[in-house]
């Protein structure tokens, strides 16, 4: 939810911003500019004139788009969950390897939050101090509340004990009191490391599976953290955790050119010239089809039988799309 919807926000600030030149926009050059296609971009200027902001249109083969001339522009206006998938949105794309993008990302984030209302400011710039950014890789989590998300940046970055009631994987269901440290980005999952005052121990607790997280306004003196940073703390947590599924495939393809694919979340021996053994550990089969899918090289599953019969289910599901 969180991914979409930083998309969609950020777009539509770059779209405000090259139609603030004041001049006319061919429709299928500013479609390109923004990298949508020309339906996508007609329903970003039709969000714009719901704001607010006039933006007239042309149609013909010299149609597009352009701000009427001497308008004047209202203030930015988006809600509490466009400012939060705003900050999300833009933090992921300063983790792009793209030449140029990161430092951009950083730049816009801060002059957005310069222009947004003092609540939704202190939020904004909460979850962009306390989030630790590990990773932006992987299978995209739904579910996570940005309201539950600002709420814990708010009380790690004020050093407040915070509530909540949290589900385990198992489905159990506990009531926790918590010194929160930091929020840490991982594999587009997000997790509060945190200091948990019942059990007397550091854990990690994924913020989906957070329910109504409520600061106790009691304030907490900083403890250390028995990790590097909180980022090696949860991958540690992860790396621990018993996996349900052993995969091992063999791809017909070098070992170099699969590492160079999907070498982050496997282990790729060297089999010849032409082929390699791909090894992953897994508490779900859906994430190695897809990095199989990444690939783009045929292979035979080795082992576990379940990921035979997953595949098979993907591809009768592909077929009759």
């Amino acid at each position: 939810m969180l991914y979409g919807m930083a998309n969609t926000s950020t777009r539509t600030l770059r779209l405000l911003s090259l139609l603030q030149t004041h001049r006319h926009w061919p429709g299928t050059e500013l479609a390109e500019r923004l990298g949508v296609s020309v339906r996508t971009l007609r329903r970003d200027v039709d969000r714009l004139r719901e704001l607010g902001y006039p933006v007239e249109a042309q149609r013909g083969a010299d149609g597009g788009y352009q701000l009427a001339a001497g308008a004047v522009l209202p203030p930015l206006v988006i809600d509490d969950e466009e400012a939060v998938a705003l900050a999300v949105g833009l933090q992921a794309a300063a983790q792009t390897g793209v030449e140029g993008i990161a430092e951009t990302s950083v730049r816009v984030l801060a002059k957005v939050a310069q222009v947004m209302p003092a609540r939704l400011r202190r939020r904004v710039e909460a979850l962009r101090a306390m989030t630790v950014a590990a990773s932006w890789n992987g299978p995209a989590a739904a579910g996570t509340d940005p309201e539950a998300l600002t709420a814990v940046a708010l009380s790690c970055r004020d050093g407040e004990q915070l509530r909540f009631s949290y589900t385990a994987a198992d489905g159990r269901r506990s009531e926790r009191h918590v010194e929160p440290h930091r929020l840490v980005c991982l594999d587009r999952r997000w997790y509060v490391v945190a200091y948990d005052l019942t059990r007397h121990d550091w854990r990690s607790f994924r913020v989906d599976r957070l329910t109504a997280p409520k600061g106790t306004g009691a304030r907490f003196r900083p403890r250390d953290l028995p990790a590097p940073d909180a980022a090696a703390f949860v991958r540690a947590g992860l790396d621990s955790m018993p996996r349900s599924y052993e995969v091992e495939v063999r791809v017909d393809a070098p070992a170099a050119a699969v590492r160079e694919r999907i070498g982050r979340w496997s282990t790729v021996e060297e089999i010849d010239a032409a082929h390699c053994r791909v090894r992953m550990t897994a508490d779900s089969l859906d994430w190695p089809a897809l990095a199989l899918g990444m690939v783009g090289a045929d292979f035979r599953v080795l082992g576990p039988p379940e990921l035979r019969d997953r595949l098979h289910e993907w591809s009768a599901r592909f077929g009759r799309a």
